[in-house]
This record gives structure tokens, C-alpha cells and sequence, in this order.
């Protein structure tokens, strides 16, 4: 049983899709209205209008080929040049890794980050926010390697009040699809197939507002590959051969999203987690961040120098797929991904009993 925080495990009906005659992307025009489809159903997810009125709710939505950490790096090749000032809101691995990314591009990054089970350091925004300016605001609203769901509003909330001009740019990779996200407020925000849709790993979204197209038009760009400008309009074509497999596969999945509806899945993904932790709780296990802020779609459990080898009985003994922390937590944290398709209870309880018995 696969129930990692991502690749989560693919429903037959997406796996199904998949086995269906290969589509040639680049010179079949049903291609073009599976696309279109899925950039219709995603901007449901997103809670976002493609179509109407210019106004803060309105986003595009695009899907290039690429896994989700595609996003980020694009993200910021998109809208960073040398010179561009980067504050990068953090408190974890992928926090951390924006200012990677802006240092790559040339840009100036100011890192504002706390431990990695502390909230985000908003006294910190604040007080750098009153001596700088910037040009763009990363920041993660899922940390997957703690299992941490950050409350974005306060932050959105600083940065508007500091300097309505700046761009903000969300990593929602973990999180899109099985909990609420204030797209509406994000000016790039940025998901990806393998997670909370139960897709396959291999297709970046992104929902990205007319003020952040604006700012990467202005930009000379470094690639054509990790650049999303090339993709606002496909009508002509897709900026190279597209990844027809994995289209139709996320396609395939967010019909099943739909079809279940909104409240639905969130609500699914809400019981899951609640009863990771209850079953976590009677195994005197208790989550890395404070359960307050615990992700709906993965639960990190504190395990002191034994996530490695817990993680190899549970494969060897249960045939369970657990991961592990990442960076200096790789063998104190084990993570339980109940997102997508996995975000239900028995499965949850199939995998806690398993636990119980190596532990």
C-alpha cells in the first residue's frame, strides 16, 4: 500500500485513462480540448474565474509538463531577474529552498525563517517589511516534510499592507485539492498532479494572475523550459510536445474530484487526518508541528531516530510505503500521506494497525 505524501497512489479510472491510444499533442485537436478541459476543471479546484471581469479573482490556468518542483523553480525564473528583490517567507525545507532558487536567477533573496515547527515568523515580516521594499513574496502553504499547514492570510495580510505591489508566489504543491487555498489573493500560486489529485508525478499547475504576467513580460527571459509565458496562450500550440499521458491521466482524476465535489473531498481528507492522529495519539505518537497546524493531508509523526527503520519493517513485514523526514529529519519524523485518493479512514487504519505492530 503506497500512502506517502506524494506520488499517492492512482485510481483505476485514472490508470484506465492512461492505457488509451496514445494522442499526438501537437497536431490533434482533441488534445487541445483535453487541455482546455482540464484548465476549466483546475480553476474549479483553484476556486479562481479564468473568464470573467478583470478583478482579483481572475486567474489563468496553465499546466506545463514537468513535475511540481518545476513550478517553483519557474516561478522564480519567470519573475526574478538580477536585481529583483525576494523576500522568502519560511519555515521549512521548501521554504528554505525559494531563496535557492532566487540566488540561481540572480535576484536578491531575504530570507525570514524560523525552525521548522515554529508558525511563520510574522513579527520578523513585519519588522523587515518596515525597512525594505520588494519586488516578489514566496512562501509554502503545505509543508510536506513536517506536515505543516501554514495560515497564509496574516502574511498576505502583511505584505498588502506594506506594499500592495508586491507579487506573491505559494507553493500550495501539498495542499491544492484537499484543503481550502486563498488563490484569490496569490499572484502565482502552484500545485502539481501527484498529490491531493492521485494523478501521476509529471505535470506542474499554476494559477497565475494578470499583474504576475505583466511582471514576466517586462522580464527578459533565462529558458524557455522552466518560463511560464509561453504557456498564457496555447491556442497556436503548446510550447514544446506536451506529456499526453499525464494530461489525461490528471484529467481523468479531477473528473473523479468533481464528480465527488468540493466539500466532499475536503471533508474526506479532514477524517482522515483526524483519525491518523487519534490512532497516533493511542500509540503514544504525537505529530512533529503542533496538531494546530497540522496539514489535512499529511501527518508527520515524531519518531526520534527511528523513522528509517520503521519505515523498512513497515515495507518488509506490511507491505506498507511510508516516508520518511527529509534534510537533518530524515530519521526522526515518519510521514503518513492520507491526501487524494488515500484520504480515507480505512486506509488510514489499515496502515496505523500496521504501525502498531512494528512499533
Amino acid at each position: 500500500m503506497l500512502m506517502t505524501p506524494g506520488p499517492t497512489a492512482v485510481p483505476a479510472p485514472v490508470r484506465d485513462a492512461m492505457s488509451r491510444e496514445l494522442i499526438n499533442p501537437d497536431v490533434d485537436p482533441e488534445f487541445h480540448r483535453i487541455y482546455d478541459r482540464l484548465t476549466d476543471r483546475l480553476a474549479t479546484v483553484y476556486g479562481v474565474d479564468t473568464d470573467g471581469p478583470a478583478g482579483e479573482s481572475t486567474r489563468d490556468v496553465v499546466v506545463p509538463g514537468g513535475e511540481g518542483i518545476l513550478g517553483l523553480e519557474a516561478a522564480i525564473a519567470s519573475l526574478v531577474e538580477p536585481g529583483t528583490e525576494v523576500l522568502c517567507l519560511s519555515n521549512g525545507l521548501y521554504g528554505d529552498g525559494f531563496a535557492d532558487f532566487v540566488a540561481d536567477y540572480g535576484g536578491e533573496a531575504t530570507l525570514v525563517s524560523t525552525d521548522y515547527d515554529d508558525s511563520l515568523p510574522l513579527a520578523e515580516l513585519e519588522s523587515v517589511l518596515d525597512d525594505h521594499s520588494f519586488d516578489v513574496a514566496t512562501m509554502v502553504h503545505c509543508e510536506t516534510p513536517t506536515g505543516t499547514l501554514n495560515d497564509l492570510e496574516p502574511a498576505l495580510d502583511l505584505l498588502a499592507e506594506a506594499d500592495g505591489e508586491i507579487l506573491t508566489v505559494v507553493d500550495a504543491v501539498s495542499s491544492l485539492g484537499g484543503v481550502r487555498v486563498p488563490t484569490e489573493r496569490i499572484d502565482v500560486c502552484l500545485g502539481a498532479s501527484q498529490k491531493c489529485f492521485s494523478a501521476p508525478p509529471g505535470l506542474t499547475t499554476a494559477a497565475i494572475s494578470d499583474r504576475a504576467w505583466a511582471a514576466m513580460e517586462e522580464r527578459e527571459p533565462h529558458s524557455l523550459y522552466t518560463n511560464f509565458l509561453p504557456w498564457r496562450d496555447t491556442d497556436e500550440g503548446f510550447p514544446y510536445t506536451h506529456l499526453t499521458t499525464e494530461v489525461v491521466a490528471l484529467d481523468a482524476a479531477l473528473g473523479l474530484w468533481l464528480d465527488e465535489g468540493l466539500d466532499a473531498v475536503r471533508e474526506r481528507h479532514r477524517a482522515a487526518a483526524a483519525r491518523c492522529r487519534e490512532r497516533g495519539a493511542e500509540l503514544g505518537l504525537a505529530p512533529y508541528s503542533d496538531p494546530e497546524r497540522s496539514s489535512p493531508t499529511v501527518t508527520a509523526f515524531a519518531v526520534p531516530g527511528r523513522a528509517q527503520e520503521l519505515q523498512t519493517r513497515l515495507r518488509e513485514e506490511h507491505d506498507v510505503l511510508l516516508a520518511t523526514g527529509l534534510a537533518y529529519l530524515a530519521d526522526d519524523i515518519l510521514r503518513i500521506g492520507h491526501m487524494g485518493h488515500n484520504a480515507r479512514v480505512e486506509r488510514v487504519d489499515e496502515v496505523m494497525d500496521a504501525l502498531e505492530d512494528v512499533l
